[in-house]
């Protein structure tokens, strides 16, 4: 398997609805041609709403999925969501010290699209000093990018700023998605030491979405994992993600969630109008 497919290894929380979280993980790198592995960080309770509850996983328990298929396969990406709790933090990135030239893909998931609070300020720290430093690319929407960066909330960081000092932590590369912003268009930046590497705008589409984070940070792993540069791995799963999300449905009350699997629908599929 691993001769034909690239396997990617996401550490990750299950969600029952299968918008987000390890499922949504899955469902993307299959569907973008490699091979997932799943390491759960944690159950949820959650349905296309919100999140009603969080159970982190044993920190011992997740280093054991993890190094049980790290001595067995090459992976060639990681890419890391919802992780549960500061030891976990602590625990996976001892792992993923023992494999520095493999790509690592950060989705700091900080919020449910409701709002829920999935960090505290002690998983907040411990992102910032174990995990961030050992980054390839951080994908935070431009909420995320504000709290990771340390603004105080009366404080209105440019998002420029906020990369800045993202990358001062240590990761390469800084995505930030602009769905949150009061732009007619949805515009996310990738920056790096130097400042902005690509700008990308998208229409913005007229529902919420349950995984579009979960979504376009996988993509860009296994996109990493097949060696596609960043610059034309961001461009490339953004592409993906915005099909995903036009393609979208809604099963339940809550939010919309993205057809990863749009292409094998055999409809047409409408261009979207984007900006580089």
């Amino acid at each position: 398997m691993s001769d034909s497919f690239p396997l990617v290894m996401s550490f990750a929380a299950t969600d029952p609805s299968g918008g987000a979280g390890l499922q949504a993980d899955i469902l993307t790198i299959s569907s973008m041609g490699c091979f997932p592995l799943s390491v759960v960080t944690g159950v949820t309770v959650q349905d296309t709403v919100g999140v009603e509850e969080v159970l982190p996983m044993e920190p011992d328990l997740v280093v054991d999925q993890a190094r049980a298929m790290l001595e067995d396969v090459p992976v060639a990406a990681f890419k890391m969501g919802l992780i549960g709790s500061v030891e976990n933090i602590a625990a996976v990135a001892e792992v993923l010290a023992d494999y520095p030239d493999v790509p690592f893909v950060l989705d700091p998931v900080l919020a449910s699209g409701r709002g829920d609070e999935l960090s505290d300020a002690d998983m907040l720290d411990a992102m910032r000093e174990l995990l961030i430093p050992q980054c390839t690319l951080v994908t935070p929407n431009s909420l995320e990018a504000r709290r990771l960066a340390g603004a105080d909330e009366d404080e209105e960081l440019s998002l420029a700023e906020c990369a800045r000092r993202i990358l001062s932590m240590g990761c390469e590369y800084v995505l930030i998605t602009g769905t949150h912003e009061p732009t007619q268009q949805v515009i996310n930046t990738l920056y790096n030491e130097r400042g902005i590497v690509r700008s990308d705008r998208w229409p913005r589409l007229p529902h919420s979405y349950h995984g579009s984070g979960c979504t376009l940070a996988s993509a860009i792993a296994s996109l990493l994992a097949l060696d596609v540069s960043v610059p034309e791995a961001v461009k490339e799963a953004q592409e993906y993600t915005w099909q995903a999300l036009n393609n979208g449905f809604r099963p339940g009350m809550g939010q919309h969630i993205p057809d990863r699997l749009f292409w094998a629908r055999g409809e047409d599929e409408d261009e979207p109008a984007h900006n580089n």
